[in-house]
């Protein structure tokens, strides 16, 4: 065998078919030209989780339409660049378990060395359903027996307390394919009924799909709802509310959420869980430095210099708003707080 460079390397020379996706902050794909340049350093890694890469492949032979899967987790540097040493001991691992056949089945010993392997990943269940739902959808393979339940379970009003039957394997399924008019309109009509059993894991599940405006929309109204309620205080409530809000994670660069996050921050309070959600999860829709400043004021008001120093580290690591963040360190027109905040953080690093 050749020498292995590459993760993109050693999957094609072991005349592998495979897919790649990022399933850090959501699930998306990543194209096998990004992912290239992302393992040659040429371009840090665009999402970044905790000061690592979180990598799903999916990969199979042409003969063989059931692909195997790879979850890894790989450090960054301070730069947001793949750590080449850590790239490199997984892939001497691989060859080590397996040479060039990445998809045969592994003896007793084999096992053991692929299961010490210090890079494998074991994200939440709710992700691993939608990876397994993107990969089956765009592998066009049939979805679990859990989506025809789940349409079945949103087109029957005032059954919405029979919730029981339906499977977080049918709500992924159905998120996947909310492009789809008839699921679009569906889900718009349902919407403000779905007690939070249902609610709540779908909207993890809508987090990292684009959809109509019409669907925006709507999640947008019921939002208002939730965060104009009177037990605005209540935990469940906030739950709720930083669920809505995530569902639009992959919308946030719409004008309608822009605006709406905006509106946000120009209020007098706001819950660390809303704030902790829109940094976590609508992080693009802080690529603004008016927005971002807003966003940082916000935090200080929390009163906790651990929360601002976690999320002050975590968006600054993020390619896109890196040098946002730096503008809002250096601009005149920051309060005193947030100079201090800033400040104490960097006596502490």
């Amino acid at each position: 065998m050749n020498t292995i460079d590459t993760i993109s390397q050693l999957l094609l020379s072991s005349n592998s078919q495979f897919r790649i996706y990022d399933i850090g902050r959501k699930i998306e794909k990543i194209s096998k030209e990004q992912f290239e340049k992302i393992e040659l350093n040429q371009i840090p890694y665009p999402n970044p989780a905790q000061g690592h890469a979180c990598i799903a492949i999916a990969f199979w032979q042409k003969q063989s339409s059931q692909p195997y899967l790879w979850l890894l987790k790989l450090p960054l540097d301070e730069r947001g660049l793949l750590n080449q040493g850590a790239r490199n001991h997984f892939i001497a691992i691989i060859v080590e378990a397996l040479g060039s056949d990445l998809t045969q089945d592994a003896n007793d010993q084999q096992e053991e060395l692929l299961k010490s392997n210090p890079y494998l990943y074991t994200p939440a269940q709710y992700k691993l359903a939608t990876l397994n739902s993107k990969i089956k959808l765009e592998l066009k393979q049939a979805p679990s027996e859990y989506l025809s339940p789940f349409i079945t379970y949103m087109a029957e009003e005032n059954n919405w307390d029979k919730w029981q039957a339906v499977g977080v394997q049918g709500i992924t399924d159905f998120s996947v394919r909310i492009r789809e008019p008839q699921n679009m309109a569906l889900l718009v009509e349902a919407l403000p009924h779905l007690p939070n059993e249902v609610l709540l894991p779908l909207c993890s599940a809508l987090e990292n799909e684009s959809f109509s405006v019409d669907l925006i929309e709507s999640i947008l109204a019921l939002l208002q709802v939730k965060l104009t309620s009177n037990n605005n205080s209540t935990e469940s409530l906030i739950q709720i509310q930083q669920h809505l809000l995530r569902s639009l994670a992959s919308n946030c660069q719409h004008p309608h959420v822009e605006t709406f996050i905006a509106n946000l921050l120009q209020q007098k309070e706001l819950a660390a869980e809303l704030l902790i959600t829109v940094s976590g999860k609508c992080w693009l829709s802080l690529a603004d430095t008016k927005q971002l400043m807003a966003f940082f004021e916000h935090l200080i008001n929390c009163n906790d210099q651990a929360l601002f120093n976690s999320i002050f580290k975590d968006l600054v690591a993020i390619p896109a708003i890196r040098p946002i963040v730096f503008q809002c360190m250096r601009t005149p027109e920051r309060s005193e707080a947030l100079s201090k905040a800033i400040g104490q953080l960097f006596n502490q690093a």
